[in-house]
């Protein structure tokens, strides 16, 4: 009964804020448990975080401490200059979208770094696929937007699950070789959904309903990264904040979409619209241009328009529209490049289908 008291208590308490509070992100990922501790023994020493895994060199028939703790010092040297150089890495910036240039570092070195830098903010990785250069996050709450009142300050951790906010966050990274070959793009895109109060004649709930992409996000995880990757924290606030802007248009020419930009860059920015409005990307083939993708039209199983909007009708989980396949097609031209939608087979699209794909496509990369 006391429990209850206190948890009314402190919902009451949190309902008085309005605003959302100006705080750094602090994710935590749903189901994601935080176990205390562990304490050493007074009577033990700590042992050096760095050497609890490691065994001494194989190749040798004997190994003294000495020797062994100077080679240690060596490795730690060694895995410092991994990093990347700070001044090779730089922001560039198409409208809203923004992306990390590595210079000098391909995908295969920098992966591993990435990987931690996403683990030690808090998230745990749904999808991890090297070999395509993509790594997913899975959904997370923001716990700095939660309110810090009074009463939440006095009772601190104890009653930490009380709380929880009403929105949840998943980012994607894709690692693409620069096209030079020698350097890599990391591009991080944002989706997130919201938790909102449905009222109908029989129960009432809560749903959970797409919410737009946070461009803010994904540039503050971007300079976040720079200086997980080496850069001090004030030189990747000024490279974040001023980056190199890349002229790029896109439009609609009858059944495709024209960007004016090679298709190196097309293909990737493509990959990044296609992350961002969350369509289901099933494989791809960058030297055929093709990303294989399944999407679920609700206008054209209903005939009519929806009241929702687009990209809420777009990720509905509980629509019951069939999910169809289509090829994404991305292929270079006198121009520059041009993207088409083809269905499962290849064909061209009867249903009007592939030209609203188009259109949600060119409202991300125009």
């Amino acid at each position: 009964m006391r429990r209850l008291a206190l948890a009314a208590l402190l919902f009451l308490a949190g309902c008085g804020v309005n605003e959302m509070l100006s705080k750094p992100v602090d994710y935590k990922s749903a189901g994601k448990q935080q176990l205390p501790t562990l304490e050493v023994p007074p009577d033990l020493t700590t042992p050096a975080r760095d050497s609890r895994y490691v065994m001494p060199e194989t190749g040798k028939q004997s190994a003294t401490l000495s020797g062994y703790q100077a080679e240690r010092q060596e490795q730690a040297k060694n895995t410092n200059a991994v990093l990347p150089q700070p001044d090779r890495m730089r922001v560039e910036r198409a409208g809203s979208e923004r992306w990390l240039v590595v210079q000098g570092d391909p995908p295969e070195k920098l992966w591993p770094l990435v990987k931690d830098f996403w683990q030690e903010n808090g998230f745990i990785l749904a999808l991890d696929l090297p070999e395509a250069g993509v790594m997913e996050t899975d959904w997370a709450e923001n716990r700095a937007k939660i309110p810090q009142d009074f009463i939440r300050n006095f009772l601190g951790k104890i009653l930490d699950s009380v709380y929880s906010t009403s929105e949840r966050d998943k980012f994607r990274t894709r690692l693409e070789r620069t096209a030079d070959g020698k350097g890599t793009e990391i591009y991080i895109s944002h989706r997130g959904m919201q938790e909102v109060y449905e009222n109908n004649r029989t129960v009432d709930k809560t749903v959970w309903q797409p919410r737009d992409p946070d461009p803010g996000l994904e540039a503050e995880f971007l300079r976040r990264l720079m200086v997980r990757l080496g850069t001090q924290d004030e030189k990747a606030r000024q490279i974040a904040a001023n980056p190199l802007s890349v002229e790029k248009r896109a439009e609609l020419a009858g059944d495709s979409l024209k960007l004016f930009e090679p298709f190196d860059r097309a293909w990737r920015r493509v990959g990044l619209a296609l992350d961002r409005v969350g369509f289901t990307v099933e494989d791809r083939d960058r030297q055929q241009g093709l990303y294989f993708v399944r999407y679920a039209d609700p206008d054209a199983a209903a005939g009519k328009k929806d009241d929702r909007g687009f990209i809420s009708r777009l990720l509905n989980r509980d629509s019951k529209v069939k999910a169809e396949q289509y090829r994404v097609v991305v292929k270079q031209n006198p121009d520059g490049s041009q993207v088409n939608v083809f269905n499962k087979d290849g064909g061209s699209d009867s249903t009007g289908t592939a030209k609203r794909i188009l259109t949600l496509l060119l409202e991300q990369l125009k």
